[in-house]
């Protein structure tokens, strides 16, 4: 029996924690820490990396059984940022944080898609990872972080992972290839990938660019990976620290090599033959359902089948057709629809198609077609940006709306999951990069592609119609933009590997790799790849963009026969904009006490009108839907705004009279003295009779003295009288 004391130390040890630590050079006084043992100890998995003032608590949960008929991985991802990180309070009615914004989907997104293919393929345990951002260095961007700090808690679990992986970001700034710049730094960036790989392998790349080459990207990708494999090692030593290399033991995936071998002598043949037939997306998958019911039919007759067999029967004739498409490709090199493996399937748009909209073009490339408008508002129609870590105003916003029947299915309409999210923020990142700037596209512009069919990469189908679009609204875009998706079919026993331009929807999900390519003419403005194999070999991937750049100027020339430039003008019935500066003093005056003034003149001109300090001047924006308004609201701001200036003739309104003159507004809130000695050449005694208050008279500034005031002249205007003679 433990005394009282002894329960206590007991209690102590128990209540204590075991910090352990380890440190990641970045170079240039940079350096990461990543620590365990100290925050969230339940969790099978839990760190803490740290960058400057930036934290990210992650955390790994995995269920010790898999849940039954499970045949794939239920991983979840969530990134979520603390508004106390930056020390702000949330935004909305609750004040606390809601659902993921669009911003934290999309890195949830990438840490995702960096650590599913690395799980081994018969894991099938419910399994959840979340990354904090607990706290935050406004220079210092999280999202750079957030795929080492997940592999991180992984590689501290006994989770089965064939990792570690770690993410970086790779950006060329000033010529120099960075890893993970300050966000400073980025407005400078000729090109910002986010590269995620294991020791040995690249698995996935997110990023922009300003029309780089092919070997450019090459470079940065394989720049990226010599600080991933630092950061890899890094995660293998703090795992052989805290002691978790061996991992728990697992049985998810019943097998039955018997029935293995029944289904593939039964179907391969058939399966093949159907491959090869190059029938139509329905057509083909009606066909491949009919093979498996048959089987069934012939194998159990009216036998029960039992939830195990079932569920080895649907696995193994999906391998049958896995085998038999990949084998169709790389022996014959035919393709499910018959294409070789560089075509692309046939395209065609149109532009103009809805009358009322600014701006709209379909694109339709085999099976997939896009249906995209464009919406031309005002500065007041700006995406405000609520996040903990990124807030402000975006004015150019990309909607991808994915519906069930684009595919032929049934599914509630619950609004845009993750995937819609991250397709249309890669459209929205390539179209941006030839977007006109400053002055030369005073609108906030809204592009909504709406996916009406869909057999493979609607998101390319998005950016090639999204600048068709563009240039129909007359949008002067710097250059059309055109994007392609490749894959890859490998066979890693005898080396033989097949590239594919322009994936069908099951070449996507048969294949190994998914690489969508964006760019102009010049060069490449965006990228997205996701691999599912390990040892990709850079000559592979360098083939892969060369073949990809040869399929982006094939669909670049076939939308240019519908449109090959912008619109000269807008359409009719698009608004109008105007911008102008005055001087930053006149702000005030042109807003007026409470907002009266601006108020008055968007009520009675019918013009939006937004006025913001930039650079010490007031940048003025006038938005109406026809020139007679926006002329009104001009003239009336530059009245209000306009300095008086010495020989300058003015029509002025009398504000007040004076024995020895008048005074006379010539400029709102400017008013000058004219003289009575100014008023004629004849000689006046006194004011009586000459002007009355409200009168409008034409006067000549003659001069201002130091002290600002006026003087004006009415005589100058008038013809001298001539003298008489004595």
């Amino acid at each position: 029996m433990l005394l009282k004391d002894e329960r206590h130390i007991e209690w102590k040890q128990q209540m204590s924690y075991n910090e352990i630590k380890t440190t990641i050079d970045m170079g240039g006084d940079r350096q990461i820490e990543i620590s365990t043992g100290k925050l969230a100890k339940q969790a099978d998995g839990s760190v803490v990396v740290k960058q400057g003032k930036t934290m990210l608590l992650a955390t790994v949960v995995s269920a010790q059984e898999a849940k039954p008929g499970t045949d794939f991985l239920p991983l979840s991802v969530d990134y979520q940022e603390k508004y106390a990180a930056t020390g702000r309070i949330p935004g909305g009615f609750l004040r606390r944080e809601a659902r993921l914004s669009d911003y934290e989907i999309l890195i949830s997104r990438l840490v995702d898609r960096a650590l599913r293919p690395l799980f081994p393929e018969d894991y099938h345990a419910d399994t959840q990872v979340m990354i904090s951002l607990i706290s935050a260095d406004k220079d210092i961007m999280p999202d750079a972080l957030a795929g080492l700090a997940a592999s991180a808690a992984i590689a501290v679990s006994d989770i089965p992972f064939n990792g570690p992986i770690s993410e970086v970001r790779v950006a060329k700034i000033d010529g120099q290839l960075v890893i993970n710049p300050l966000l400073s730094e980025l407005d400078r960036a000729t090109l910002e990938f986010i590269v995620a790989g294991s020791a040995n392998d690249i698995v996935m790349v997110e990023g922009e660019a300003k029309e780089i080459s092919e070997a450019e990207m090459v470079e940065a990708i394989e720049f990226a990976h010599k600080a991933i494999q630092k950061q890899v090692q890094a995660q293998v030593k703090l795992a052989e620290k805290v002691g978790k290399t061996v991992k728990r033991e697992y049985n998810h995936e019943p097998s039955n090599p018997e029935l293995r071998e029944q289904i593939f002598a039964a179907t391969y043949d058939n399966v093949y033959a159907v491959a090869k037939s190059a029938s139509a997306k329905h057509e083909r998958s009606e066909q491949f359902k009919q093979i498996g019911e048959a089987f069934i039919e012939t194998a159990f007759g009216e036998e029960e089948i039992d939830e195990e067999t079932a569920f080895l029967i649907k696995k193994y004739y999906h391998d049958v057709q896995y085998e038999a498409v990949r084998n169709l490709i790389l022996d014959e090199g035919i393709r499910l629809d018959g294409r070789d493996v560089r075509t692309v399937r046939p395209i065609w748009s149109e532009v103009d198609y809805l009358p009322a909209a600014h701006g709209s073009a379909i694109f339709t490339r085999g099976e997939t077609q896009s249906l995209t408008s464009v919406t031309l508002g005002a500065k007041d129609d700006e995406q405000l940006i609520d996040g903990a870590f990124i807030h402000g105003y975006n004015k150019f916003i990309l909607h991808y709306n994915f519906p069930a029947f684009s595919t032929g299915e049934v599914r509630p309409n619950r609004g845009p999951g993750r995937r819609e999210v991250g397709h249309g923020n890669l459209a929205m990142r390539s179209l941006k990069q030839v977007l006109p700037t400053g002055d030369e596209n005073p609108y906030t512009i809204r592009v909504v592609s709406d996916i009406l069919e869909s057999n493979g990469s609607s998101s390319m189908a998005t950016v090639c119609a999204g600048t068709l679009a563009l240039m129909d609204a007359g949008v002067k875009i710097k250059a059309p933009v055109s994007g392609i998706a490749m894959g890859l079919i490998t066979d890693e026993k005898t080396g033989k590997y097949a590239i594919l331009s322009d994936i069908l929807g099951d070449e996507d999900h048969l294949g190994d790799m998914d690489f969508k390519v964006t760019g102009t003419a010049r060069g490449i403005v965006g990228c997205q790849m996701d691999l599912k194999i390990h040892g990709l070999k850079w000559e592979v991937l360098i083939q892969a963009l060369e073949q990809a750049k040869e399929a982006r100027l094939h669909i670049l020339n076939e939308m240019e026969k519908t449109l090959a430039a912008p619109r000269a003008d807008y359409k009719p019935h698009a608004p109008r904009i105007v911008s102008f500066t005055i001087d930053k003093e006149f702000i005030g005056a042109v807003i007026g006490p409470g907002g009266k003034i601006i108020q008055e003149m968007q009520r009675e001109t019918g013009a939006t009108i937004a006025i913001e300090e930039i650079d010490n001047k007031g940048v003025v924006q006038v938005f109406a839907e026809n020139k007679a308004s926006i002329d009104d609201a001009v003239r009336r701001i530059k009245a209000i705004a306009a300095k008086p200036e010495v020989g300058e003739i003015y029509e002025g309104k009398v504000k007040s009279i004076m024995p020895f003159g008048a005074f006379i507004e010539i400029l709102p809130g400017k008013d000058g003295l004219l003289h009575i000695s100014e008023i004629d050449w004849k000689r006046f005694e006194t004011m009586d009779g000459i002007f009355n208050v409200g009168d409008m008279v034409t006067v000549k500034l003659l001069d201002i003295d130091k002290q600002g005031k006026l003087k004006l002249s009415r005589k100058v205007l008038l013809p001298k009288p001539e003298k008489k003679e004595a």
